[in-house]
């Protein structure tokens, strides 16, 4: 652990928070029973801070950028894959919790698994030391990846919403029509509805990433 906080920056006053970011769903269920002693909720934080230090950032250093290219910015420096890269430059992967399972089919290396583990980690130095050193890492790992003059990956919600919302009144909801699998390898289905029509269908590995994916599949039927 104490090479891994070095490889962090910070260093922790309650260890069990980072133990607790390193624990994923499978390890969870298969060690205690219980997936509350997984790193989900602390994922679920994470994610909300993470994207609140980015659209500040973009917010200041970016003031002739309009609202739709601050969020396809923001998106692209917050997505799986480049959360991903930067848990490989930590080298999260070998310090992972994993069951016996996932850790066999590879999910140390598995990108979903690593991008959650970045935003459970931001979120246990957030609750272990506050917000600004949580904000330091952020600053010093996410917002050094990606530029935001070269977008790599499309927000598909912004870009839905932007076109759908041209037009006033119209009401966009994503619904989870269902979801299965074992906990460690879980997969979701989305429904996107405007004004209550359904205009598009997406599946993913995280409700999160399966509206992406329905709202992609909404502009392509437009299109």
């Amino acid at each position: 652990m104490k090479r891994l906080e070095e490889a962090i920056g910070y260093r922790f006053r309650d260890i069990s928070l980072l133990q607790n970011a390193l624990s994923h769903s499978s390890y969870a269920n298969e060690r205690f029973h219980d997936s509350l002693k997984s790193n989900e909720r602390l994922e679920f934080l994470g994610d909300s801070v993470l994207g609140m230090v980015v659209a500040e950032h973009l917010y200041r250093t970016c003031p002739d950028r309009l609202e739709g290219e601050l969020s396809r910015a923001r998106a692209d420096m917050v997505c799986e894959s480049s959360l991903a890269v930067i848990a490989k430059k930590l080298g999260l992967g070998e310090h992972l919790l994993l069951g016996h399972g996932e850790a066999l089919s590879g999910g140390q290396n598995r990108p979903s698994i690593l991008a959650d583990a970045v935003e459970s980690v931001i979120a246990a130095i957030y609750l272990d030391g506050g917000f600004e050193p949580a904000k330091a890492f952020i600053h010093k790992f996410v917002l050094t990846t990606v530029t935001v003059e070269k977008p790599r990956n499309m927000d598909y919600k912004t870009v839905f919403q932007e076109l759908i919302q041209q037009k006033k009144g119209q009401v966009i909801t994503y619904t989870l029509l269902c979801q299965s699998g074992p906990d460690h390898n879980k997969e979701f289905v989305v429904q996107v509805c405007v004004n209550g029509t359904p205009v598009g269908k997406g599946i993913g590995s995280s409700k999160k990433r399966a509206e992406q994916d329905a709202a992609r599949n909404a502009l392509e039927k437009m299109q």
